[in-house]
């Protein structure tokens, strides 16, 4: 079973691969108990399975169909009774499991003990404000018995000592915050905050602790400070312009101590021992690497609700992160995603509703009272104000709405270049409904698309995969074969290096014309298929970011224990989502770390997030395999080498790549802790970000056409409120730098004779 899933925290499953005359073959740990289970193996025909595996609530009852007899069970470590407990048995089937069955296991040595041991700690306390430097001290005598706990020659000791210390330190963290917001601040001291835990230690003293409680909190008072003052400077009313300086402050640190007291309280009732270790179980997952991880037990339900990303309202999967709700994915289609404004890793920062000007500050706030906030009415409004990776803010307003499906869906539009006509294919995702015969997939769609633009004789066409996060396996390869005649798209190695070569079989090309792919740095899993194949074809151009996401991993779930309640979904001790396989290119080499470079490279104002694959320290290495046997096109190497010299003199993408260079090296500075300079660090990041975005639009729009059927689908539609968004569709590709700069590339590809196959 093949998981094509964009970058996500959250296990779901998106995609299958129907391989004719392949068999999968599964069988869990061979784990011996009260049971006496045998190995279980079963094989099934990928293209009888391939519809209901499709689906999510298929994929549960799948699970429990094929393990209802066949789950892990736990045997004792000679003869001990160490692994008695649940948590030792749970422990040391996933270790097995591990060394196993994922793709390329880390050895469980006192090297990866290590690893277990800085990351966890990390984990219960990102900023090191919470375990004293004498706590790590003693904590240190299981840094290297880690992994004799996970191989069950060990009792579990590292765990409760963690607890017995963080129930320790967590009460004496919450006395020293509220002592500390019980004073005013003063903003006139020039000291700075650093904000990177990496470049900081664990306090020496309480006293050590609580200095930096006291910095890290008048930060935080210091930003609502200087909100309040702005919206003071702005507002008409009486009221707020008469309000005194001590006042502002006064309600900011409120606001502050209100905000903590909540995420505190959160965390004495929610973050118990056995939520510790869960936790404890994911550090060691995620290391092997960052696609691999552990769920507890769910019930159906809930688990459902983690599949589908709680899209409520606005089209996003939020996750708390560290007393923070964050953006983890946008829905295509959804008011978010259309929004244009919203980004992944944004973090929410305040909620309002309507046209009211008071927002709630929901910082601290659980994900599930955080979305009963932004859930509404169809039409209504929400406004939410953003903190952005770079750090700075802002607040927009989204209307409420359901998912319009369709929105998700292959569309086109033309733009005139002169006297050329580029057809504009936008696909925000890799879909395929196997439920209904005549389900929408997306190969068929940007089919139907290719032919409406062929009809309207288009000179060339860009396939636009910008914020596409994958999908469906045999989609891409699907649609590939649009473009090519037959031959490889992928291929697909397993632990034990067997390689499968998927192909295109079918002769037929729907379009032989000048192609460009455009990819950026969240095009991820299929997208990254599909631009590679295309990349290595030479059959297109790929414009975009310096590389995509870079996920070529394939994941699966695999349940352990006995099943708890066959209706449920539920075992004994939950689940794995586990790497068991990696993609490579037609060329052999991996779209793993790397992702697929762009022959063509437009500066990006997101290109210095760190929200890449390569940017995960676990993620698994780049390598190659040998290279398939394809028939190569002439591809377009002048075009490339013209259009890169374009861009090194267009003034826009000049400046675009020196405010991004600027905003790497700044955004994670120290920050000023006085009102004036840190009044001025903002104001700077502000400035770069707006200008950035500025440039990204086009101050005069391109000349576009709507084809026919899609002007009366949506200009003609009883449906007022759809084609309102389908006309903001069009505003936003009229005034879109990176489109403008790939029609012109395209109307110079369509100069050239057409590229014909040259090599084996």
């Amino acid at each position: 079973m093949f998981s094509l899933d964009a970058p996500s925290i959250l296990p779901h499953i998106s995609s299958m691969s129907p391989l004719s005359k392949t068999f999968v073959k599964y069988s869990p740990l061979n784990i011996d108990g009260p049971n006496n289970c045998p190995i279980f193996e079963v094989s099934f025909s990928m293209q009888k399975i391939l519809s209901f595996m499709i689906r999510k609530k298929g994929w549960i009852l799948f699970t429990i169909i094929v393990f209802a007899s066949a789950f892990f069970a736990f045997k004792k470590i000679n003869g001990s009774p160490i692994a008695d407990t649940p948590k030792q048995k749970l422990l040391t089937a996933i270790g097995q499991l591990l060394q196993e069955e994922h793709y390329s296991p880390k050895a469980f040595d006192d090297a990866f003990s290590k690893k277990i041991f800085k990351k966890y700690l990390s984990e219960l306390d990102a900023d090191k404000s919470l375990f004293l430097k004498s706590d790590i001290a003693y904590l240190k005598n299981y840094e290297t018995t880690i992994d004799d706990e996970i191989k069950g020659t060990s009792p579990i000791q590292f765990t409760p000592a963690v607890d017995s210390i963080y129930d320790k330190d967590l009460p004496e963290v919450v006395s020293t915050y509220k002592e500390i917001l019980s004073q005013p601040f003063t903003f006139t001291t020039d000291e700075t905050l650093i904000t990177d835990p990496e470049k900081v230690e664990y306090p020496a003293t309480k006293a050590d602790r609580k200095d930096r409680w006291r910095k890290h909190l008048k930060f935080l008072v210091l930003e609502r400070y200087v909100d309040l003052m702005d919206e003071r400077a702005k507002s008409k009313v009486d009221s707020v312009t008469k309000r005194t300086d001590a006042q502002l402050e006064e309600e900011a640190r409120t606001k502050v101590l209100k905000n903590t007291d909540r995420m505190y309280e959160r965390l004495k009732l929610r973050l118990t021992p056995d939520e510790r270790f869960n936790i404890f179980i994911n550090t060691i997952t995620n290391l092997m690497d960052p696609h691999t991880d552990y769920f507890p037990p769910v019930e159906k339900r809930a688990f459902d609700e983690q599949m589908s990303g709680r899209f409520y309202g606005i089209g996003a999967q939020l996750q708390e992160q560290d007393g923070n709700i964050k953006i983890m994915s946008l829905i295509p289609g959804g008011p978010a995603w259309k929004s244009g404004e919203i980004m992944v890793n944004d973090i929410i920062v305040k909620v309002g509703q309507g046209d009211k000007t008071e927002m709630v500050d929901v910082s601290g706030f659980d994900v599930t009272d955080a979305v009963k906030l932004i859930r509404g009415n169809k039409g209504t409004y929400v406004k939410l104000t953003l903190k952005k990776s770079d750090g700075t803010s802002n607040t927009i307003t989204l209307q409420r709405d359901e998912i319009v499906q369709d929105e998700t869906f292959a569309r086109s539009i033309i733009v005139k270049n002169g006297s050329k006509k580029i057809g504009v294919i936008s696909l925000p995702d890799f879909y395929a409904d196997f439920e209904r015969p005549d389900g929408a997939k997306c190969s068929e769609d940007v089919a139907k698309e290719i032919t409406k633009l062929k009809a309207e004789n288009v000179d060339g066409i860009i396939m636009d995969l910008r914020y596409n996060g994958g999908g469906s396996l045999y989609e891409v390869i699907q649609m590939v074969g649009l473009f090519i005649k037959t031959g490889p798209v992928v291929q697909v190695k397993d632990r034990d290096g067997k390689i499968v070569v998927m192909d295109d079989k079918d002769a037929n090309v729907l379009y032989d014309g000048p192609l460009a792919v455009m990819v950026n740095e969240t095009s991820a899993s299929a997208s990254e298929i599909f631009a590679a194949a295309i990349q290595d074809y030479k059959r297109g151009i790929i414009v975009g970011s310096t590389s995509t996401y870079g996920k070529g991993t394939v994941q699966r779930n695999v349940p352990l224990g006995k099943p708890l309640d066959f209706f449920s979904g539920r075992t004994e001790y939950g689940a794995v989502k586990l790497t068991f396989q990696k993609f490579y290119r037609v060329n052999g080499g991996s779209t793993q770390l790397k992702g697929v470079s762009s022959d063509v490279v437009l500066p990006d104002p997101y290109d210095y997030i760190k929200i890449r694959e390569k940017d995960n320290p676990s993620a698994l290495p780049w390598d190659e395999i040998k290279q398939a046997n394809a028939d190569l096109f002439a591809g377009y190497s002048s075009i490339i080498k013209k259009e890169n010299a374009r861009i090194q003199s267009n003034p826009a993408f000049g400046i675009i790549k020196s405010n991004t260079d600027w905003l790497g090296k700044n955004v994670d500075a120290p920050v000023s802790l006085q009102l004036d300079k840190y009044k001025e660090q903002q104001s700077k990041l502000k400035k770069t970000v707006n200008q950035n975005n500025d440039l990204a639009k086009l101050t005069k729009e391109m000349d576009v056409d709507v084809l026919k059927p899609d002007y009366d689908k949506y200009y003609n539609n009883p449906d007022k409120q759809k084609g309102e968004r389908y006309k903001a569709w069009i505003k936003n590709i009229k005034t879109d730098l990176y489109i403008d700069e790939t029609v012109k590339m395209v109307t110079d590809m369509s100069g050239q004779q057409n590229p014909l196959a040259v090599s084996k």
